[in-house]
């Protein structure tokens, strides 16, 4: 669908994006990536306010997890990134870069995002794209060439783009995902990466030629249906790998979180087999998984009670799970130490066994 829609679905009949009300800086309506956001949105009401990251009526109050969806359906927020800094990361990829957008439309029962927004995380556009993009370029150029081969990847520093948001969905609202990746196309030394749960196959079009990686994230389609709300089928994510690979993308998955419950490896094995069944010859060449076990919060816990109790059957599991004291002062719970430890030797013995040709870059 066209990025001058005023909506999108993410399955028939369920309407993704819906946006009526815009939250709006005024220093963001007057660069040029706001003025085109706010002309592909004409009919949607604007609402001028101080900061981003201060909006009350979304923002803190608890009466908004009774419109939790709603809210991420219909409002839209639009102001200027202030900080630019890329942080050392490690793990996914060599550096988190800094935003061009934070919150979703989608509604995953285990994202972390709302722990920090409080009762509703909607997209959070940044229109100072250029700037953010030109810091981006000076970064990676002053890297230099890699020094050796890591897990993150053997040649390219890698910059994950998405760390608080899903680009396949940003990308329908702005075109700064689409600079990003033409920014990265022509660094010589430099990758984006990001993870996703939408199929927006307008990212086909737009030649990354291998600079760009796309981590679909994947689980077995029980939890799916539980959890991962609002999101492309998980069928649909497997289906689309070999064509981002023909189109030029480096394609990984991401199979994350991994939830124990009964069943649970055995659906995994499932799920294992169905991805091995859709993979061309080209997309196993250049398959790597990363492997990321649940870790929830007390204080998404309760969020989760007011709107989506059922996933927190599964999420909250005092009897398996071990708190530990987060960095805002909550309560983060994880995996017993000791039982944790089995659970990764099963699932990566399993994927070893069922899909060899994928190298694990981690998991944890």
């Amino acid at each position: 669908m066209p990025l001058s829609s005023c909506y999108i679905q993410v399955n028939e009949g369920q309407r993704l994006l819906d946006i009526r009300r815009i939250y709006v800086e005024p220093a963001a309506a007057e660069l040029p990536r706001g003025k085109e956001i706010l002309e592909r949105f004409p009919e949607a009401e604007r609402i001028e306010i101080e900061a981003h990251h201060r909006i009350p009526e979304l923002y803190g109050d608890e009466a908004n997890v009774a419109r939790w969806v709603r809210i991420k359906t219909e409002a839209l927020v639009l102001g200027v990134k202030k900080s630019l800094t890329a942080r050392p990361n490690g793990r996914s990829s060599d550096f988190i870069a800094p935003s061009t957008a934070n919150g979703c439309a989608m509604a995953c029962a285990y994202c972390y995002v709302p722990r920090r927004k409080g009762y509703s995380n909607p997209i959070t556009v940044f229109a100072n794209i250029d700037k953010i993009t030109g810091y981006l370029a000076r970064h990676a150029r002053r890297q230099g060439a890699k020094p050796e081969p890591d897990q993150v990847d053997p040649h390219a520093w890698v910059y994950d783009i998405g760390e608080n948001s899903d680009c396949s969905v940003d990308a329908t609202v702005s075109g700064n995902v689409r600079d990003l990746v033409d920014l990265f196309r022509d660094l010589p030394n430099a990758k984006a990466s990001f993870a996703t749960k939408y199929v927006n196959r307008e990212l086909l079009g737009w030649d990354p030629r291998g600079r760009t990686r796309v981590r679909f994230s994947l689980m077995p389609a029980a939890d799916a249906k539980l959890l991962d709300i609002r999101t492309s089928p998980v069928a649909d994510r497997i289906a689309a790998i070999d064509d981002f690979v023909e189109a030029g993308y480096e394609v990984h998955v991401n199979f994350s979180p991994v939830v124990v419950r009964d069943g649970w490896l055995e659906d995994w094995a499932e799920l294992l087999g169905q991805l091995d069944d859709a993979l061309s010859p080209a997309a196993r060449a250049q398959l790597a998984a990363e492997v990321i076990f649940l870790t929830h919060n007390d204080r998404l816990h309760e969020v989760n009670l007011g709107w989506h109790p059922k996933a927190e059957e599964v999420l909250w599991r005092p009897d398996l799970q071990q708190p530990k004291r987060s960095q805002t002062g909550g309560w983060n719970v994880r995996y017993k130490t000791g039982h944790k430890g089995r659970y990764v030797t099963a699932l990566t013995g399993l994927i070893a066994e069922k899909i060899p040709y994928c190298r694990v870059r981690y998991a944890f």
